[in-house]
């Protein structure tokens, strides 16, 4: 057993690490923190709650196969993350959009009526969502220490737990005033959560797996000995099909909707690919959760079989069982991750649409119009952490008033079916331009009815209050007309509810035509990707307005400093004077956007309103400005894409100039080259001709010697001469390739017997043969002297007894020659540059170098007429020239260029 207090220690030193990695995150914000896409794909996992790590257990062990759908049904859905998200997340940036009362709000007119009845929408459905995780952490703290819940919330030690995660997250949900900035603290705090309670449940399902029972098989074996094995693990027939299917639906559709999976998902969106990580990263994560929940679920009802035991809270109960103290902290820290995570997200964005779109624009935007920047940005960070703080205290009292007696599934999956009814409104918004604000509000409040007579009233009040049972039982039993057989409470009033509001909202938006700015909006949102460059030029506005009166709003939330910034980067953006008197529809736009991150866009836009004078637009006219905006974004694509053709051409048009200038340079350089090599053996035959002519008493020894240097001088002159003359022939293609069949072997042997009978020094040359067959299709003549001018140029760097190694191998279709000597490395720098013509290395050794300085510059012209490659490495020993050829040459009649 854990005491009260230590457990109370350990959940302190847990928030603790909560509280450092937020702290680091947000003050490093180096590339691990904010370009991490696990991190984000980590973050969605809050999706993963005390629901999910209790409850679904229990519904395992109880409804057996009823609680896969849960994780089936997001599953279904995100891979259509990279198209939907995508375009939710590009909207939300462009219109600064930071809750999802915003975002349906503003397409349907950016109306404040129907933002604050998102709200409320919201707040309805999440409260008790946040009383079940407040719940999971009461009861599982007392489970866990074995003491009973206090009646008396002051003396309950749950209660401060409960008030530090209120603490932690009015602190650090409200770091930020513009709502719509990334909270890169509480999304890595987040992130490692989720990475911790995947990890605990992991640990508890090999504990149960392989500790409790002997591994999978025998806990399967015994739990398919219970009478009603097979009728929970089986569809049970169309009756559990349909109610499986629609609550997979009910779970695919809060995937997208759920307050909190909007934050983390689209707000918290640093870069788009980041989706591409989560697509893939978070249906894995799901299935791993959801692997170790079966044997959790079956081995407590084997373990527990015959007791009174909450089937909910296995995960605790098993490791007590075996007195592990150990496993039953850990799995009590990954349940307090799932709710802590929960509360924290939900919490926030709840506070966000609360100030945003009920508090400020409803009370308080008179009193910010008086204010100066400094104290409204500490009025609106107040509100939310007053707000943050009461939801959460909210929540703790709806949990010990309404929902002690009721399941965590039923409370999680009504929410879902609340929460829900903002789907045809949502996915409205980014797919049906006609969708409209009357056909949306109509639908969303019949369908609030049907769920709130329907689950709300029968799941918490008549559980409060049972006295009164019978007056509202008569409202109750309406339903029982609309009764669908097969169908399940939930999946049923989900069913007649989703039916209603769509039809409305159908039926209505076409039979009605909404105003200008719902249809503007609508082709915002519904083309996205068309406007994304330009929206703020397809905001449509007409009227009066006055910049100076708009910046003058701008300085009381943004301060002067700000807002001159803003401005002068707009300005400069759309190429306006700055002295402009008077504002477009895209300073409108710009202006709105400024102030919508912090106030919400439905105040921003009351806000706007309130100093400029707006003319009636027909809707006539809206389509048409919107046609011209399309023609002008067309036209400004096709002027950017001839840019980028002028653009591409003039680039390579300066490469050419370049290369010209190099060529040219190059050729410079060869010239020079060549008069310096043709100089030497000029010069020496030139004096030794006038020492010759001059003196007529030299000795007849001394004569022959100065005449075979000349003969010698005159040798090497006509070499570098037929060298140049025979490599630019070789370059241009000019000299045929005389491709034959011959044995490499003996090819090797001709290069080398000329070259053996000059070695005056001690140097041991040796080849290596490790060829299959021998004979190969090349020129044998240029081969000869490929293998002559790299030998050659062996011979000069390699000191006395020195060796010289060379090494015939296949490589798949390829014959691989390589030439070895222990001479000195060449410089790193200069190893391409050795076969460029007149290259010598700075690295002589015993004999300094003689030739033209082209030996090796013709042996890679060689080497590529063969279609070949040659290269040279340094070894630890000396050299390495590697030369690869095709095993087959394809005979032409002149070498390729």
């Amino acid at each position: 057993m854990v005491s009260s207090f230590a457990l109370f220690i350990v959940v302190l030193i847990y928030l603790a690490l909560l509280f450092l990695v937020a702290h680091l995150a947000e003050k490093k914000k180096s590339k691990m923190w904010i370009n991490n896409p696990y991190i984000y794909a980590l973050s969605l996992a809050v999706y993963c709650t005390a629901w999910t790590y209790y409850g679904s257990i229990g519904v395992a062990a109880t409804s057996g196969l009823n609680y896969l759908p849960i994780y089936i049904g997001p599953i279904m859905v995100i891979p259509a993350w990279i198209y939907i998200n995508t375009r939710i997340v590009r909207i939300a940036r462009v219109n600064k959009i930071s809750s999802l009362a915003d975002f349906i709000s503003l397409r349907y007119g950016n109306s404040r009526s129907f933002s604050a009845i998102i709200t409320l929408v919201c707040l309805l459905a999440i409260i008790p969502y946040i009383g079940l995780q407040i719940r999971a952490i009461s009861e599982t703290f007392h489970l866990v220490t074995e003491t009973t819940v206090s009646k008396n919330i002051l003396t309950d030690s749950a209660t401060f737990v409960v008030i530090l995660i209120a603490v932690f997250s009015s602190y650090y949900g409200t770091k930020y005033v513009d709502a719509s900035e990334k909270r890169l603290g509480i999304v890595s705090a987040i992130a490692l959560e989720s990475f911790l309670k995947l990890f605990f449940i992991i640990i508890l399902g090999l504990f149960v797996i392989y500790y409790a029972f002997d591994g999978f098989s025998d806990l399967y074996q015994k739990a398919s000995k219970f009478p009603d094995f097979k009728a929970k693990n089986t569809f049970n027939g169309i009756e559990g099909a349909l109610n499986w299917m629609i609550l997979c639906m009910i779970s695919g559709t809060a995937i997208c909707i759920l307050p909190r999976q909007f934050h983390t998902a689209i707000v918290e969106n640093r870069q788009e690919k980041h989706i591409k990580t989560a697509i893939w990263f978070f249906p894995l994560y799901l299935l791993i959760f959801t692997v170790f929940i079966f044997p959790i679920a079956w081995g407590g009802r084997l373990i527990f079989e015959g007791q009174n035991v909450n089937p909910e809270f296995y995960s605790i109960l098993i490791p007590q069982h075996f007195d592990n103290t150990l496993i039953t902290v850990l799995v009590f820290l990954g349940g307090l991750s799932s709710s802590i995570s929960m509360i924290i997200i939900s919490a926030i964005t709840l506070s966000i649409m609360l100030s945003n779109n009920l508090i400020i624009p409803y009370g308080l935007l008179g009193k910010f119009k008086a204010e100066n920047e400094t104290q409204n940005t500490r009025n609106i960070t107040i509100i939310r952490k007053f707000s943050i703080f009461g939801l959460i205290i909210l929540a703790f009292c709806f949990y010990k008033y309404f929902i002690l007696k009721t399941s965590l599934d039923s409370v999680g999956l009504i929410s879902f079916v609340v929460i829900g009814q903002l789907a045809p409104a949502f996915f409205g918004a980014l797919f049906w331009r006609r969708g409209s604000y009357k056909g949306a509000v109509t639908g969303l409040l019949a369908g609030l009815v049907i769920c709130y007579f329907g689950l709300i009233i029968p799941q918490y009040y008549f559980s409060y209050n049972s006295e009164l049972k019978g007056v509202l039982r008569d409202l109750y039993n309406v339903f029982d007309f609309f009764t669908i057989p097969y169908l399940s409470r939930i999946p049923q009033i989900f069913f007649w509810s989703i039916l209603v509001n769509t039809g409305l909202f159908t039926i209505l938006s076409v039979s009605m035509k909404g105003n200008y700015r719902e249809r503007n909006f609508a082709e915002l949102y519904v083309d996205i990707d068309r406007y994304i460059q330009n929206h703020e030029n397809a905001f449509i506005w007409r009227g009066t307005a006055y910049v100076s009166d708009i910046q003058n709003i701008l300085e009381r939330f943004l301060g002067k400093k700000k807002t001159e910034q803003a401005m002068r980067i707009f300005n400069i953006k759309y190429n306006i004077d700055s002295q402009t008197e008077t504002a477009d529809s895209r300073f409108i736009k710009f202006s709105e956007n400024l102030l919508a991150g912090r106030i919400g866009t439905a105040s921003a836009k009351i806000l706007i309103e309130g100093v400029t004078q707006e003319d009636k637009i027909s809707l006539k006219e809206v389509l048409n400005i919107l046609e011209e905006s399309k023609e002008n974004i067309i036209l400004n694509k096709k002027l950017t894409d001839k840019s980028e053709e002028l653009k591409q051409l003039s680039n390579d048009l300066t490469t050419a100039n370049e290369t010209l200038i190099i060529k040219d340079r190059q050729k410079d350089d060869f010239l020079d080259s060549v008069a310096h090599e043709l100089r030497t053996p000029i010069t020496a035959i030139r004096s030794a001709g006038e020492i010759l002519a001059d003196d007529d008493d030299i000795p007849l020894d001394i004569k022959k010697e100065f005449l075979n240097n000349i003969i010698t001088e005159s040798d090497r002159l006509n070499e570098i001469i037929n060298d140049i003359l025979y490599l630019d022939k070789l370059q241009y293609g000019e000299i045929a390739l005389n491709i034959q069949e011959n044995n490499i072997i003996e090819t090797y042997k001709k290069a080398l017997n000329p070259i053996l009978h000059l070695i005056k020094r001690d140097i041991h040359i040796s080849e290596v043969d490790l060829l299959d067959q021998h004979i190969f299709e090349y020129d044998e003549a240029r081969m000869i002297q490929l293998f002559q001018n790299i030998l050659g140029n062996a011979l000069k760097f390699t000191d006395e007894h020195g060796m010289i190694q060379t090494k015939f191998y296949q490589k798949e279709d390829k014959l691989i020659i390589t030439i070895f000597n222990t001479g000195k490395n060449i410089a790193q720098e200069d190893l391409e540059r050795i076969f460029d013509k007149f290259y010598q290395s700075k690295n002589q050794n015993i004999i300094k170098p003689t030739g033209s300085g082209l030996g090796l510059a013709i042996s890679k012209r060689i080497v590529e007429a063969h279609q070949g490659t040659i290269k040279a490495e340094n070894s630890e020993l000396g050299v390495i020239f590697t030369i690869t050829l095709p095993k087959i040459i394809i005979k032409e009649n002149e070498v390729e260029q």
